[in-house]
């Protein structure tokens, strides 16, 4: 079949609209704002207390006075929202993980704190057990181990209800136990939580990425190098992250997540291309681990990488972005 002219070269030069700044700014298929980032953070018990987290340079846990003025900085900088995790001291976990819906709990504190002092910034809670259970899973286990589900869903409805009590504006069950959203929505509209949005960890898979994150929650010690295959995903499939997004849609969510993020770029983007609704990516704490090891030893250079890799997030169909360089980010974005 004869080619038409357009399709041949030089009548088509690719090349043309490269050339300048200006062209390949009307080109420019994805953007990457403020308005895209997420910050999580760790809050700790204390006052004027910071906690390097060594696996994560330059993140640290923070109580909530000291978090509450990084709220500040966040509003400064346009950030919309922040993602809150907790550090539960020891003597207050258990095997059925009361704490995590004690009213004066860390996280239902640090709630009223951020929100009394800045009501504009979007505050967002982990629904999960794992910070508060002494073997460091996310759920109720049963005599041989297992992570039973009703029974667990049943903690994560009261967990939710405390943190929509406490001012939160968006709960996120990240547990992957079946059926809690439907549950976390009946409660909440009961409860006359209705503008209560949920983000649902709907494709969260068992990474090996996780690593960082659970030294600076203190669960890796308790998980004891236990894994979590039995209720999150298979890193092999994506097939079934549709179904368990189609699930969690029906349930009631408002939003899902797909964590983490940049090995899982291709599930974004089937996610969004199928349901179309607000789809977020977590660039967890492994990704974040290495893209520092290689910034801090001088392999990569911070900005133009970090900024790419967030870039990557959109132009795969992400409307939102859960990353610890959320702030820095933020910085570079506002000096554009």
């Amino acid at each position: 079949m004869a080619q038409s002219g357009l399709d041949l070269f030089p009548l088509t030069r690719m090349r043309r609209m490269r050339r300048d700044d200006f062209s390949r700014r009307l080109m420019s298929e994805s953007t990457l704002t403020v308005n895209d980032l997420i910050y999580p953070v760790f809050v700790l018990d204390g006052e004027s207390k910071r906690e390097a987290i060594p696996s994560m340079p330059s993140i640290e846990r923070l109580s909530i006075d000291l978090l509450v003025e990084e709220a500040k900085q966040l509003v400064e900088l346009g950030v919309p929202a922040i993602a809150l995790f907790p550090v539960t001291p020891a003597e207050h976990k258990s095997l059925l993980a009361e704490e995590a819906y004690n009213p004066e709990g860390i996280v239902q504190r640090a709630v009223r704190a951020i929100k009394a002092a800045c009501p504009e910034l979007g505050v967002i809670t982990d629904v999960a057990l794992d910070p508060f259970t002494v073997h460091g899973q996310d759920g109720i286990l049963d005599e041989d181990g297992y992570v039973m589900n009703e029974e667990t869903v049943e903690v994560l409805v009261k967990q939710a209800l405390s943190h929509a009590e406490a001012g939160a504006d968006v709960v996120a069950p990240s547990d992957m136990m079946d059926g809690r959203i439907g549950a976390v929505r009946e409660a909440l509209e009961e409860c006359g939580f209705i503008h209560t949005r949920i983000m649902a960890y709907s494709a969260k898979y068992a990474s090996s990425y996780y690593g960082p994150f659970r030294d600076a929650i203190g669960s890796a010690g308790n998980l004891k190098g236990a894994d979590k295959k039995t209720y999150q995903m298979d890193p092999a499939n994506s097939d079934e992250a549709l179904r368990e997004v189609a699930l969690d849609l029906q349930e009631g969510a408002d939003m899902v997540m797909i964590k983490p993020g940049m090995p899982y770029l291709d599930v974004v983007r089937r996610v969004k291309d199928e349901f179309g609704v607000p789809t977020f990516a977590y660039q967890v704490s492994g990704e974040y681990a290495m893209h520092k090891a290689a910034i801090d030893n001088g392999w990569l250079a911070e900005k133009p990488v970090v900024l790419e890799s967030l870039l990557a997030f959109k132009r795969a169909g992400a409307d939102g972005i859960l990353t610890y360089f959320a702030k820095q980010a933020a910085i570079w974005l506002n000096e554009k």
